[in-house]
């Protein structure tokens, strides 16, 4: 199997998905963005691709020119060549760009273990039909996907404050906002970027770390088997 990871920072990977990946012996191509490495030409030779998130948002064109690239490839990948892909958070927001959603700001940024509930969309989807009504999971991002009201688009799960916290494309993209793929090291990995340290304090804060670390070890066995459970039904993606 081999699969293409789009990376924005190098702290920011598969997490405990990928330690799966490795383990199930998947050939691993990642592609450090933010590193000036460059996504190849010919992607018809990857089963699926993962997109991660980082600390810069969708509008940042400017400053991080190889944004616009990045979305020509994923738009291939995804509406051209209708390959398996699965985004996190700023790998949601890039899916939920390129299919002609908006990306915005928050009206109040989600940053903490916080419920994610599923809709009547989970029923019958491959990848989530598995999981309960609602769920906790690491959230931090101060953008969301909106305008995403069309019959290509499938609503899977929301919170009290982001509407799209999953949204599956046609029956080979997924979306999702927070980070399930989380292992025990990512916060603390995480609150050494001055952009997520920032925001961690503006909403919860000063020395909001040490506390977040320590929600999320509590919540990291459930995050953990959600993780294992969604990889095993997106490997049933890849043909």
């Amino acid at each position: 199997m081999e699969i293409i990871v789009l990376q924005h920072i190098k702290i920011e990977d598969p997490g405990y998905i990928k330690d799966l990946m490795i383990k199930d012996g998947v050939n691993l191509t990642t592609i450090e963005l933010d590193e000036g490495e460059k996504i190849p030409n010919d992607l018809n030779k990857f089963d699926a691709m993962f997109c991660m998130g980082g600390p810069m948002d969708t509008w940042m064109e400017q400053e991080y020119p190889w944004l616009i690239e990045e979305k020509n490839k994923i738009k291939e990948f995804v509406v051209n060549l209708e390959k398996p892909y699965l985004g996190f958070c700023l790998g949601c927001q890039l899916l939920g760009e390129v299919i002609g959603g908006n990306v915005v700001r928050s009206k109040n940024p989600e940053i903490g273990m916080l419920n994610i509930n599923f809709s009547d969309g989970k029923d019958n989807d491959t990848l989530f039909s598995q999981f309960p009504e609602k769920l906790t999971s690491l959230q931090w991002h101060s953008y969301e996907v909106q305008d995403l009201e069309n019959s290509d688009v499938t609503l899977i799960a929301s919170s009290p404050e982001t509407k799209y916290q999953i949204f599956r494309y046609k029956n080979n993209a997924y979306g999702i906002q927070f980070h399930i793929e989380v292992k025990k090291t990512t916060v603390g990995e995480w609150g050494c970027v001055p952009e997520y340290k920032s925001a961690l304090e503006n909403q919860l804060g000063k020395g909001a770390l040490e506390k977040f670390d320590t929600d999320s070890q509590i919540h990291m066995p459930s995050m953990n088997n959600y993780s294992r459970i969604l990889y095993e039904n997106f490997k049933k993606l890849i043909k």
